[in-house]
């Protein structure tokens, strides 16, 4: 029996694999070949996608970009002369090269067959969270130094530990795969290719508070990922894997500042997505009043394996107190896009010149905005940053979701400004005056800037609005929005028509 593993991803699909597929089992009944096609989920190589992978005794074997054309010689005698292969797929340097914990699965297994999880180490974690309790469930986690990955950074223990300790008649976990950054696709990726290890992360959280149900709010844009993560929760539940535990996939409308944890719970609550003061926090006073855990996708992705292999385990990877491992996602103007778990200590350069491969273009990289669209710009002179929360933060920078969207040198820095500012004001709930206003007025700012109206002075202009943006709004979305704005200003005075010197005193 033939196995064949072709994804069924969103990517993947995007670029034709259910013509794809057709063509694999046409092409199989022509030559009275018996075959077993696995969609499984994407490895994360998107620029070889559509990956497909045959199964030898010396592992499988990777082709690609495949296209219909190529489907008759992957029957063929001689795999190794066919044109788009590419060898063993783990040794692939891209895929050789990383330190795959959170996402060690994917592109392995089918994503809706528990049997397949569970023997790739699937439910060992929540097995062991009910032995030891949810005050030793925490500790753990707490001692892992796992921090957010959506983007804050905050200590996961220490949010689960919060909640554990309130008391209180209900309690939920909240995990935010409102994945809303360009450049990012980590959340989409393990939910299409690893559903399983996010229903038990859940479950994990909710032994280690005692909450008894969670909500999975996923945006609309993701149909696949909500089609797979509300099959493998039917599955999970009929074979009791769940029990005392039950879960729901909401989705969302696609409004930005959902990503914010408190504007995604009153969207929860069937109201209009704003941002809520603090405090209370939500750990303390979350959805419908109750104490809530609200994390990412790729924070409760991570706790099956800091479960199963211990605090430790996790703990020996990383740098400081940036502990563990980062899916960092590379997009843009990149040679070799896709995601590159690795563990924090890698440089910038390293991620983008030597992962990445550089630009698609072949043109020289000249920035790469590190965070999402709020996130700064970083010059050629920066890559031998750290990646990691504390070297970022010293360069104005974040880490944020792990997205690097990469520019070469066509790019013009005082436009990327401005459309910062005019994707906060067209995303902003309007509840805070810093954000609302402040980011129209930043475009107009920049509009005369770019026009060549009174530069240095519309640049100090700018320069204070963005203070009052950062310290005076609600949430990050205002908070953030003067990150690339003022890192543009500064390395790349040139494309506003300004000197290094005035750009230094703007």
């Amino acid at each position: 029996m033939m196995r064949i593993y072709l994804p069924r991803d969103a990517t993947t699909l995007a670029l034709g694999g259910e013509a794809l597929a057709a063509a694999i089992q046409a092409e199989a009944a022509k030559r009275g070949v018996a075959v077993t096609l696995i969609r499984n989920g994407s490895r994360g190589l998107f620029w070889l996608e559509p990956l497909v992978e045959i199964e030898t005794p010396q592992g499988r074997l990777g082709f690609g970009p495949t296209q219909v054309e190529d489907v008759p010689g992957l029957f063929g005698p001689d795999l190794a002369r066919h044109p788009k292969a590419l060898g063993l797929v783990d040794q692939i340097p891209f895929l050789a090269r990383q330190t795959r914990l959170t996402f060690a699965r994917c592109g392995l297994t089918d994503p809706l067959s528990l049997a397949d999880y569970e023997a790739h180490g699937g439910f060992k974690g929540l097995a062991r969270a009910r032995e030891i309790g949810p005050a030793a469930v925490c500790a753990q986690i707490t001692a892992s130094g796992l921090r957010g990955r959506g983007g804050a950074g905050f200590p996961t223990g220490v949010k689960l530990e919060t909640v554990r300790k309130a008391e209180a008649d209900h309690k939920y976990i909240v995990c935010n795969a409102d994945e809303g950054d360009s450049g990012t696709f980590a959340d989409r990726l393990l939910i299409e290719a690893d559903p399983f290890c996010l229903i038990e992360g859940m479950a994990i959280a909710g032994q280690a508070v005692g909450a008894a149900r969670g909500y999975v709010y996923l945006r609309s844009e993701y149909p696949q990922a909500i089609e797979t993560l509300r099959a493998a929760i039917a599955l999970a539940e009929r074979a009791g894997q769940l029990p005392g535990f039950s879960l729901e996939v909401r989705v969302g409308a696609g409004a930005y500042v959902c990503g914010e944890e408190t504007a995604l719970l009153d969207s929860l609550e069937g109201k209009r997505g704003m941002v809520r003061a603090k405090p209370p926090i939500p750990a303390l006073h979350g959805l419908f009043g109750r104490p809530t855990v609200v994390n990412n996708v790729l924070s409760l992705a991570t706790l099956p394996f800091i479960m199963a292999e211990g605090a430790e385990a996790y703990a020996s990877f990383g740098t400081g107190r940036s502990r563990g491992t980062m899916p960092v996602q590379l997009a843009g103007n990149v040679r070799h896009g896709g995601l590159f778990e690795t563990a924090f200590g890698i440089t910038l350069g390293e991620l983008v010149e030597e992962i990445g491969g550089g630009t698609a273009s072949g043109r020289a990289l000249r920035a790469v905005q590190a965070g999402g669209p709020l996130g700064a710009y970083f010059a050629p002179h920066q890559f031998g940053t750290v990646y990691d929360y504390e070297a970022f933060a010293a360069q104005g920078g974040l880490i944020g979701h792990g997205g690097l969207v990469l520019f070469d040198d066509r790019v013009n820095m005082a436009r990327m400004a401005r459309f910062a500012m005019a994707f906060c004001a067209h995303e902003s709930c309007g509840k805070c005056t810093p954000c609302r206003l402040g980011s129209i007025r930043g475009a107009e700012v920049l509009d005369k800037i770019i026009r060549g109206e009174r530069r240095a002075e519309n640049a100090a202009l700018l320069e204070d609005l963005c203070e009052t943006m950062k310290f005076g709004s609600l949430c990050a979305l205002g908070g953030f929005t003067p990150y690339p704005v003022m890192s543009a200003l500064k390395l790349f005075p040139e494309d506003f028509g300004l000197t290094p010197h005035a750009a230094a005193l703007a």
